[in-house]
């Protein structure tokens, strides 16, 4: 799914309206009504409804909003915010149909800012995907107060004061909703961690936009939903564990072979062939009964991994994975960068080494798949002032050493080597713990080794982490959830 920017969204508005055709207060009640059906899924009772409407685009919906919730039998107030005067003509002829079933309350200074009892649900029409400055004013008073109170927040389509495609400074106003139910296409800053507040938990409603505008326009930006499980690779009837690749994995040091031992069942659960283990001779034992699908090979020395084993077996190599950083562990990196010719992942302390030895960035193999944490990309490539910053860098980053970022979070951005980024939409809180990030480096390194493409491996190994660690979360809860059970969820 295309994410858009907030002037190609006005351009789809107004290539639907010209192209379907259709009259643009008619796309607007269609935009209501599908608002109106997300919103009766999760609010089924006739509980009260307060709507704070502007005077644009987005006061307009929440007036056609406030017409058909009316018409359903829900208890609807709405207020009028009078902070310009200017209405446009779609403004005025939804107030004109809104006026035949009840008459708004206009909020013209500060005091007129209603008390409203807290089982009234409140629904945010003020400001729209087209803001351009910071709110001020009336507006800014009122977001403060909606903000204050204990009611339930709904925002139409984006919350006031909330950039669609661009960060907002400290001290913006910004109203911060239990709920943002979007029209057509997630916006840019529902993926930005630091949004958090100001999205909720958001859903994105079908509002019939033009689908021969979307397929055509360019961005760099997607939202990977379900249609990336159309990466799947079948698998055919007369397949053998040859078919589906060897992975070898590098991993583990003393106290840290956990992490070896993740990363590898995570592999073998993500459906590669053959996977051999290369750890320091002290965590043999362990992985041996931990992981008894794997082949093991042990390093000379007992606790860190001090030698690089043949590679002329292996369709893919991960490394990273609680092997720490002692210099003779960065040799062996230096030494497989070098000699690597089978798709390659980073992860954890490899991507530690290499911030310590940056000449090592200029040896990464084309399309290699980097997995940094947020701290991990900053000692990587330096610290940014926010979040959208920091995806400049990271998109920078990955065109100059020509490499796939997957930069962990919430909704974690695939960044490829042409800049575009892949934001996943599977995951929960729950996968905050130690050793999630170990399995996901399992599942992508298995993905590479059956073949996958470096770019779908990454797409696909990181919705697939996260669909596991949903799965896990029902069972589990996700304040239980542990990286264990996320292996243990994984399969199609």
């Amino acid at each position: 799914m295309k994410i858009l920017n907030a002037q190609q969204i006005r351009t789809l508005d107004a290539y639907t309206i010209e192209h379907e055709p259709i009259d643009s207060i008619d796309l607007m009640e269609r935009a209501a009504l599908s608002f109106v059906r997300c919103f009766c899924d999760r609010f089924v009772n006739t509980r009260p409804v307060s709507i704070f409407c502007g005077k644009g685009n987005n006061g307009g919906d929440g007036l056609a909003i406030a017409r058909i919730l009316s018409e359903r039998s829900f208890g609807v107030t709405v207020y009028l915010v009078e902070y310009t005067n200017d209405a446009n003509t779609d403004f005025k002829q939804n107030l004109s149909r809104l006026l035949m079933h009840l008459t708004p309350i206009s909020i013209a200074s500060p005091s007129d800012v209603p008390e409203i009892n807290e089982s009234t649900v409140c629904i945010d029409a003020l400001l729209g995907s087209g803001l351009s400055r910071p709110v001020t004013g009336l507006l800014a008073d009122l977001i403060k107060a909606l903000n204050a109170a204990p009611n339930k927040i709904i925002s139409v389509d984006i919350a006031s004061g909330l950039y669609t495609d661009k960060a907002n400074e400290e001290p913006d106003v910004i109203i911060e909703p239990d709920c943002t139910i979007s029209f057509q296409i997630p916006k840019l800053a529902f993926m930005m961690p630091g949004n958090i507040k100001f999205t909720g938990d958001w859903h994105v409603v079908n509002i019939g936009l033009s689908e021969k505008f979307l397929s055509q326009v360019e961005t760099p930006y997607f939202y990977s939903d379900k249609v990336v499980e159309n990466l799947i690779k079948p698998r055919g009837k007369f397949s053998h564990k040859g078919t589906f690749g060897h992975a070898l994995i590098i991993a583990g040091s003393y106290g840290k072979m956990g992490a070896a031992a993740l990363s590898a069942r995570a592999c073998l659960k993500s459906g590669v062939g053959l996977l051999s283990l290369h750890i320091p001779e002290c965590g043999y034992e362990i992985a041996q009964i931990s992981v008894p699908e794997a082949m093991v090979t042990t390093d000379e020395h007992k606790k860190f991994i001090t030698e690089l084993p043949s590679l002329t077996a292996f369709s893919a190599v991960g490394i990273g994975p609680g092997i720490g950083k002692e210099p003779q562990t960065a040799h062996v990196l230096e030494e497989l960068l070098g000699d690597v010719k089978v798709p390659l992942v980073i992860d954890a302390d490899a991507l530690n080494l290499i911030s310590e030895n940056p000449h090592l960035l200029q040896k990464l193999p084309e399309n290699t798949i980097l997995t940094p944490h947020p701290k991990e990309f900053e000692r990587l490539a330096g610290k940014s002032k926010n979040e959208y910053e920091r995806l400049e860098l990271a998109i920078a980053f990955a065109k100059k050493n020509t490499v796939i970022i997957c930069l962990k979070g919430a909704n974690t951005a695939i960044v490829l080597p042409n800049g575009d980024v892949h934001f996943n939409s599977t995951g929960n809180p729950g996968m905050a713990t130690a050793g999630t990030g170990d399995v996901l480096t399992g599942i992508i390194t298995s993905l590479l080794a059956q073949g996958y493409e470096p770019k779908d491996a990454a797409i696909l190994g990181v919705y697939e982490h996260g669909l596991a660690g949903d799965r896990a979360a029902e069972l589990t809860g996700q304040s239980a959830l542990i990286a264990s059970d996320v292996v243990n969820c994984l399969g199609w």
